[in-house]
Protein backbone atom coordinates (compact mmCIF):
# COMPACT_ATOMS: atom_id res chain seq x y z
CA UNK A 1 0.00 0.00 0.00
CA UNK A 2 2.99 2.34 0.45
CA UNK A 3 3.59 2.48 -3.29
CA UNK A 4 0.44 4.44 -4.08
CA UNK A 5 1.59 7.83 -2.74
CA UNK A 6 4.82 7.49 -4.66
CA UNK A 7 3.00 6.64 -7.90
CA UNK A 8 0.56 9.55 -7.42
CA UNK A 9 3.48 11.93 -6.86
CA UNK A 10 5.19 10.73 -10.02
CA UNK A 11 2.03 11.22 -12.07
CA UNK A 12 1.51 14.74 -10.70
CA UNK A 13 5.09 15.70 -11.46
CA UNK A 14 4.78 14.19 -14.93
CA UNK A 15 1.78 16.37 -15.72
CA UNK A 16 3.57 19.46 -14.42
CA UNK A 17 6.66 18.73 -16.50
CA UNK A 18 4.97 17.91 -19.78
CA UNK A 19 2.14 20.49 -19.81
CA UNK A 20 4.31 23.59 -20.49
CA UNK A 21 5.62 22.07 -23.74
CA UNK A 22 2.21 22.44 -25.39
CA UNK A 23 1.29 25.87 -24.01
CA UNK A 24 3.17 28.13 -26.50
CA UNK A 25 1.20 26.65 -29.42
CA UNK A 26 -2.00 28.24 -28.06
CA UNK A 27 -0.56 31.76 -27.71
CA UNK A 28 -0.12 32.99 -31.30
CA UNK A 29 -2.74 34.24 -33.73
CA UNK A 30 -2.72 34.76 -37.49
CA UNK A 31 -3.57 37.80 -39.63
CA UNK A 32 -5.44 36.52 -42.68
CA UNK A 33 -8.58 36.49 -44.86
CA UNK A 34 -11.04 33.89 -43.56
CA UNK A 35 -13.72 32.36 -45.81
CA UNK A 36 -17.35 31.76 -44.77
CA UNK A 37 -20.51 30.00 -45.99
CA UNK A 38 -24.15 30.91 -45.42
CA UNK A 39 -25.41 28.52 -42.72
CA UNK A 40 -29.01 29.72 -42.94
CA UNK A 41 -30.96 32.43 -41.20
CA UNK A 42 -28.41 35.05 -42.15
CA UNK A 43 -25.70 33.32 -40.09
CA UNK A 44 -22.15 32.33 -41.08
CA UNK A 45 -20.24 29.06 -40.75
CA UNK A 46 -16.51 28.65 -41.35
CA UNK A 47 -16.04 27.22 -44.86
CA UNK A 48 -14.87 23.62 -45.14
CA UNK A 49 -13.13 24.33 -48.48
CA UNK A 50 -10.98 27.18 -49.70
CA UNK A 51 -12.45 29.66 -52.22
CA UNK A 52 -10.43 28.17 -55.07
CA UNK A 53 -12.07 24.76 -54.46
CA UNK A 54 -15.62 25.74 -53.46
CA UNK A 55 -18.18 25.97 -56.29
CA UNK A 56 -21.19 27.81 -54.88
CA UNK A 57 -24.62 27.18 -56.38
CA UNK A 58 -26.85 29.87 -57.78
CA UNK A 59 -28.35 31.80 -54.87
CA UNK A 60 -25.40 31.19 -52.53
CA UNK A 61 -23.86 33.70 -50.16
CA UNK A 62 -20.10 33.69 -49.47
CA UNK A 63 -18.28 35.82 -46.91
CA UNK A 64 -14.70 37.01 -46.47
CA UNK A 65 -13.27 38.65 -43.34
CA UNK A 66 -9.80 40.08 -42.71
CA UNK A 67 -8.74 39.84 -39.07
CA UNK A 68 -6.28 38.55 -36.52
CA UNK A 69 -7.71 35.32 -35.14
CA UNK A 70 -6.69 32.31 -33.04
CA UNK A 71 -9.29 29.58 -33.52
CA UNK A 72 -10.53 29.40 -37.11
CA UNK A 73 -13.38 27.00 -36.57
CA UNK A 74 -14.77 28.21 -33.26
CA UNK A 75 -14.10 31.87 -32.65
CA UNK A 76 -12.67 33.53 -35.77
CA UNK A 77 -14.13 36.93 -36.60
CA UNK A 78 -17.16 36.58 -38.88
CA UNK A 79 -18.20 39.09 -41.54
CA UNK A 80 -20.11 41.92 -39.88
CA UNK A 81 -23.02 41.79 -42.33
CA UNK A 82 -25.71 39.14 -42.55
CA UNK A 83 -25.56 36.34 -45.10
CA UNK A 84 -28.59 37.71 -46.97
CA UNK A 85 -28.83 36.80 -50.67
CA UNK A 86 -31.90 38.97 -51.31
CA UNK A 87 -30.24 42.05 -49.83
CA UNK A 88 -27.16 41.65 -52.03
CA UNK A 89 -28.50 40.17 -55.28
CA UNK A 90 -32.19 41.05 -55.13
CA UNK A 91 -31.79 43.87 -57.67
CA UNK A 92 -29.72 41.73 -60.08
CA UNK A 93 -31.90 39.94 -62.63
CA UNK A 94 -31.12 36.27 -63.38
CA UNK A 95 -29.31 35.64 -66.67
CA UNK A 96 -29.38 32.48 -68.77
CA UNK A 97 -26.22 30.45 -68.48
CA UNK A 98 -25.03 32.40 -65.40
CA UNK A 99 -25.38 32.00 -61.66
CA UNK A 100 -25.66 34.70 -59.03
CA UNK A 101 -23.43 34.55 -55.95
CA UNK A 102 -23.81 37.14 -53.19
CA UNK A 103 -20.49 38.21 -51.69
CA UNK A 104 -19.85 39.95 -48.37
CA UNK A 105 -16.32 41.35 -48.09
CA UNK A 106 -15.34 42.66 -44.66
CA UNK A 107 -11.95 44.40 -44.58
CA UNK A 108 -11.92 44.31 -40.79
CA UNK A 109 -11.02 46.89 -38.17
CA UNK A 110 -7.97 49.20 -37.90
CA UNK A 111 -6.58 47.19 -34.96
CA UNK A 112 -6.13 44.19 -37.26
CA UNK A 113 -4.47 46.10 -40.11
CA UNK A 114 -0.77 45.55 -40.85
CA UNK A 115 1.60 48.32 -39.77
CA UNK A 116 1.25 51.37 -41.99
CA UNK A 117 -2.06 50.24 -43.53
CA UNK A 118 -5.74 50.76 -42.83
CA UNK A 119 -8.92 49.01 -44.03
CA UNK A 120 -10.00 50.58 -47.36
CA UNK A 121 -13.48 51.28 -46.01
CA UNK A 122 -15.45 51.33 -42.79
CA UNK A 123 -17.77 48.35 -42.78
CA UNK A 124 -18.36 45.39 -45.09
CA UNK A 125 -18.71 45.66 -48.86
CA UNK A 126 -21.30 43.60 -50.73
CA UNK A 127 -21.45 42.62 -54.40
CA UNK A 128 -23.52 40.30 -56.58
CA UNK A 129 -21.32 38.26 -58.89
CA UNK A 130 -22.79 36.79 -62.09
CA UNK A 131 -20.49 34.02 -63.24
CA UNK A 132 -20.59 30.76 -65.23
CA UNK A 133 -22.33 27.80 -63.50
CA UNK A 134 -19.05 26.01 -62.78
CA UNK A 135 -17.23 29.07 -61.39
CA UNK A 136 -15.48 28.79 -58.03
CA UNK A 137 -15.92 31.21 -55.15
CA UNK A 138 -12.49 32.62 -56.00
CA UNK A 139 -13.60 33.30 -59.56
CA UNK A 140 -16.78 34.96 -58.32
CA UNK A 141 -14.68 37.11 -55.98
CA UNK A 142 -12.25 38.04 -58.75
CA UNK A 143 -15.14 39.25 -60.93
CA UNK A 144 -16.08 41.98 -58.42
CA UNK A 145 -13.07 42.66 -56.15
CA UNK A 146 -9.81 42.73 -58.12
CA UNK A 147 -6.92 42.76 -57.62
CA UNK A 148 -6.57 39.55 -55.63
CA UNK A 149 -3.24 38.32 -54.35
CA UNK A 150 -2.27 34.72 -53.52
CA UNK A 151 0.92 33.15 -52.17
CA UNK A 152 2.76 30.13 -53.57
CA UNK A 153 0.53 27.80 -51.52
CA UNK A 154 -2.63 29.31 -53.09
CA UNK A 155 -3.60 31.06 -49.84
CA UNK A 156 -5.71 34.17 -50.45
CA UNK A 157 -3.56 37.08 -49.25
CA UNK A 158 -5.35 40.23 -50.46
CA UNK A 159 -8.75 41.33 -51.77
CA UNK A 160 -9.00 44.59 -53.74
CA UNK A 161 -5.31 45.00 -53.03
CA UNK A 162 -5.70 44.88 -49.25
CA UNK A 163 -3.43 44.33 -47.49
CA UNK A 164 -0.54 45.39 -49.69
CA UNK A 165 1.91 43.05 -47.96
CA UNK A 166 1.89 39.95 -45.78
CA UNK A 167 -0.03 36.71 -45.99
CA UNK A 168 -1.26 34.70 -43.00
CA UNK A 169 1.68 35.74 -40.83
CA UNK A 170 1.71 34.56 -37.20
CA UNK A 171 1.21 37.19 -34.51
CA UNK A 172 2.75 37.15 -31.04
CA UNK A 173 -0.46 38.41 -29.43
CA UNK A 174 -3.99 39.00 -30.65
CA UNK A 175 -4.76 42.76 -30.40
CA UNK A 176 -7.14 43.38 -27.49
CA UNK A 177 -8.95 46.13 -29.41
CA UNK A 178 -9.70 43.84 -32.32
CA UNK A 179 -13.25 42.72 -33.02
CA UNK A 180 -11.82 39.34 -33.95
CA UNK A 181 -11.64 36.59 -31.39
CA UNK A 182 -10.11 33.55 -32.22
CA UNK A 183 -7.98 29.66 -35.31
CA UNK A 184 -5.68 28.08 -32.50
CA UNK A 185 -2.32 28.54 -34.12
CA UNK A 186 -0.84 25.15 -35.00
CA UNK A 187 2.53 24.42 -33.52
CA UNK A 188 5.30 23.56 -36.03
CA UNK A 189 5.35 19.81 -36.58
CA UNK A 190 8.28 17.99 -38.19
CA UNK A 191 6.71 14.56 -37.62
CA UNK A 192 8.46 13.88 -34.30
CA UNK A 193 8.06 14.79 -30.62
CA UNK A 194 9.38 18.14 -29.39
CA UNK A 195 12.56 18.45 -27.36
CA UNK A 196 10.54 19.67 -24.38
CA UNK A 197 8.30 16.63 -24.47
CA UNK A 198 11.28 14.24 -24.66
CA UNK A 199 12.91 15.99 -21.69
CA UNK A 200 9.69 15.72 -19.72
CA UNK A 201 9.32 12.02 -20.48
CA UNK A 202 12.91 11.37 -19.42
CA UNK A 203 12.38 13.25 -16.15
CA UNK A 204 9.17 11.35 -15.42
CA UNK A 205 10.89 8.03 -16.09
CA UNK A 206 13.70 8.94 -13.67
CA UNK A 207 11.24 9.97 -10.98
CA UNK A 208 9.25 6.77 -11.46
CA UNK A 209 12.34 4.61 -11.05
CA UNK A 210 13.37 6.50 -7.92
CA UNK A 211 9.87 6.22 -6.44
CA UNK A 212 9.67 2.46 -7.02
CA UNK A 213 13.17 1.93 -5.56
CA UNK A 214 12.27 3.97 -2.47
CA UNK A 215 8.98 2.08 -2.05
CA UNK A 216 10.70 -1.30 -2.26
CA UNK A 217 13.32 -0.18 0.22
CA UNK A 218 10.65 0.75 2.78
CA UNK A 219 8.97 -2.65 2.55
CA UNK A 220 12.11 -4.55 3.35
Amino acid sequence: MRRRPAVALVLALGIALTAPAAAPAMAAGYRYWSFWDDSGGGQWSYAAQGPSMARPADGSVQGFRFSVSKDAAAEAARPRAAADFAAVCGATAPAEGRKRVALVIDFGVPADAPAGEAPPQDGPRTACAQVPPDATAAEALASVAKPLRYNSAALLCAISGYPEQGCGEPMADTPAASASAAPAAPAPDDGGPSAGLLAGIAAVAALAAAGIWQSRRRTR
